[in-house]
């Protein structure tokens, strides 16, 4: 019997997954897929290792599900996509046996259009069966004043609570470059959260509902460095949690939610520090990248002389190479390195066999 029910999470289910990672001190991996194969590995990996997983479709992962060859003549390429992804997790979650939550990554302002198209069909959905096509969307205008970017995030957070569903927003900016969005040049002070500017979005937002994560800058940045170069401070969230607690007087010594974004080549020290003041969820999309171009890679690289032509290799000038530049095999080995590079970090997180 599964702690949590196989298939695509919401509404109190979401937040309930949340509150264990909390209390057991897991998180969640939040893992960015473009593609029906990484799909496939992600809830291949969840199911082998008995616990629950987030996956997420960006803007741009939502465009390449759908095709790079459909046009994206207001936001239609990244809504089909998402809607045609996300039922590709609904329709194979279960049988994979793996409990997901549903999620888009960052989206700004300009994009805000993409994630009212999937909210429209998550309440189609909703009037269908009974839940949202997605599970959450994130807001993320944290390069906007404070005050614009709660007052919209409030707004929707009013929509998505009527049908079951989680908003994540954001305070301060990951660095980095991902996705298109180039942060790389940012002053170094908007990576850091204050527990002050935490409160106040807590203040506002738990007056709709309790659905909402909040993912707080503490120095994270977008893609892999060398060491050194990035300087996180995770006890801004251990700062923000006291700080909430004490000022609402919250039944819970650690109210806050708390998202780790830029999770790629963090260590795993620092991955456990975070997750201690309340992270329940760290979003890791390049060293995934990473992880499935190793596999197709080596591929390659062992069989060249297999893939120079369709007939002819070392053990005859008539043999067929078919079954070698076949795409199901190589996409299936870059699957395998995504496994494995996915598997570590359910470990780091400290998420392994947790839905037993």
């Amino acid at each position: 019997m599964s702690k949590f029910k196989h298939g695509v999470a919401s509404g109190r289910l979401v937040q309930e997954i949340f509150e264990d990672a909390k209390i057991n001190k897991y998180a969640l991996p939040a893992v960015n897929v473009t593609s029906s194969s990484t799909v496939n590995a992600v809830l291949e990996t969840a199911a082998e290792l008995n616990s629950p997983v987030i996956i997420q479709f960006s803007n741009g992962g939502c465009h390449f599900f759908s095709g790079k060859g459909l046009r994206n003549n207001n936001h239609k390429a990244t809504i089909l996509g998402g809607i045609s992804g996300a039922m590709h997790v609904h329709q194979l979650a279960e049988s994979y046996g793996a409990t997901v939550i549903l999620h888009t990554d960052h989206c700004s302002r300009k994009n805000l259009p993409w994630i009212d198209g999937l909210i429209s069909e998550s309440q189609k959905w909703f009037n269908l069966h009974g839940k949202p096509l997605y599970s959450s969307h994130m807001i993320d205008l944290s390069d906007e004043p404070i005050e614009d970017n709660i007052k919209t995030c409030v707004e929707y957070l009013k929509v998505l609570s009527k049908i079951d569903m989680t908003l994540e927003m954001e305070l301060g900016i990951t660095g980095g470059e991902e996705d298109g969005v180039d942060n790389t040049d940012i002053e170094s002070n908007k990576l850091y959260t204050q527990p002050e500017e935490v409160a106040y979005a807590y203040e506002e937002l738990i007056k709709v509902s309790d659905k909402f994560t909040i993912a707080a800058a503490f120095g994270n940045v977008h893609g892999v460095y060398k060491p050194g170069n990035v300087k996180l401070t995770p006890k801004i969230l251990l700062n923000s949690q006291k700080f909430v607690h004490e000022k609402f007087s919250t039944k819970n010594s650690m109210p806050i939610d708390f998202v780790f974004h830029g999770g790629s080549g963090s260590s795993v020290d620092e991955i456990r520090e975070a997750i201690s003041y309340g992270a329940i969820k760290m979003n890791i999309d390049t060293d995934l990248q990473w992880g499935f171009t190793i596999g197709t890679r080596n591929y390659f690289s062992s069989k060249q002389d297999y893939l120079k032509s369709q007939i002819g290799n070392p053990q005859g000038e008539d043999i067929p190479n078919k079954k070698y530049y076949d795409p199901r095999v190589w996409l299936r080995e870059g699957e395998i390195t995504f496994k494995e590079r996915l598997t570590k970090c359910f470990t780091d997180l400290n998420n392994v066999n947790r839905n037993k």
